[in-house]
């Protein structure tokens, strides 16, 4: 008897196991084919949005003169930025990188004759130069001109006769404090130089920025793209420099994937 029931529970555990194993299998299998579903809308879902893209921009800053502007290095490229504007007919005039370590001794020198030239003493006008010197990146101005080779790493265009600027602002590499309070004053006057002129300026980043930098450009009432590595903040650049307002993309207190789509007028300098 005790034998027989001990037989049985063998066999009852055995068969449960078996319903186990499949079970897991069918499980399995389910996961897999939904995960392949998913990858192949997703796959789908990009496609569409490439083609859509050229549709939905095309044409819409036709004759626009925009600037870019790096407040430090930046992984994205002045060649990404003219892949993503080509279908709206805007050109890329201007191209600057702030140099990341702020000299004021060399920038007292170049602003010789200008009340800038006692920045190396007097750090607080240090914000004030930074902006003037955004203003006349869009209006042109000598002061951009003399302050050019100690301001900036690099320069690619002309100043003046911007319609818009893209500004980035990459994490500070300044590990001293005071040098990193340089740059940050200097950033900032930059910036509220660009935004005192009226045209419009988009601050940008990349989805998997860390910090972000769309508080900071908030702060001094620009709009923003927290997506730009994504078809849909491509489309959400562009449509904000035809003339939308706000923050778009996907971090938490963005206020749309993209802006409202308008008509916009072609425009011709």
């Amino acid at each position: 008897m005790t034998l027989g029931v001990a037989i049985g529970d063998k066999e009852l555990v055995s068969s449960a196991s078996t319903d186990i194993r499949k079970s897991l299998r069918n499980d399995v299998q389910r996961a897999d084919s939904e995960r392949d579903a998913a990858k192949a809308r997703l796959q789908a879902e990009r496609r569409y949005a490439e083609k859509a893209y050229p549709i939905l921009t095309d044409g819409r800053l036709r004759g626009r003169r925009l600037g870019l502007v790096l407040l430090g290095p930046s992984d994205i490229s002045p060649e990404t930025v003219r892949e993503w504007l080509d279908p709206s007919g805007a050109s890329l005039s201007l191209v600057a990188e702030l140099d990341d370590e702020v000299d004021l001794e060399a920038l007292a020198e170049r602003a010789r004759g200008t009340r800038y030239e006692q920045v190396d003493s007097k750090p607080k006008l240090l914000r004030d130069l930074g902006r003037r010197a955004g203003i006349q990146m869009v209006e042109d101005g000598t002061l951009i001109g003399e302050l050019r080779p100690a301001l900036l790493q690099s320069l690619s265009g002309e100043f003046g006769g911007l319609d818009g600027v893209i500004v980035i602002r990459p994490e500070s590499s300044q590990k001293d404090k005071p040098a990193a309070e340089r740059l940050a004053e200097l950033q900032d006057g930059i910036v509220r130089g660009l935004e005192q002129t009226g045209v419009k300026v988009v601050g940008i980043e990349p989805g998997d920025s860390d910090p972000s930098q769309i508080a900071w450009f908030r702060d001094r009432e620009l709009s923003t793209v927290d997506n730009i590595d994504e078809t849909a903040g491509h489309a959400a650049l562009v449509f904000v420099l035809a003339g939308a307002d706000g923050a778009f993309g996907r971090r938490d207190g963005a206020q749309d994937l993209l802006p409202p789509v308008v008509a916009t007028a072609p425009r011709t300098r």
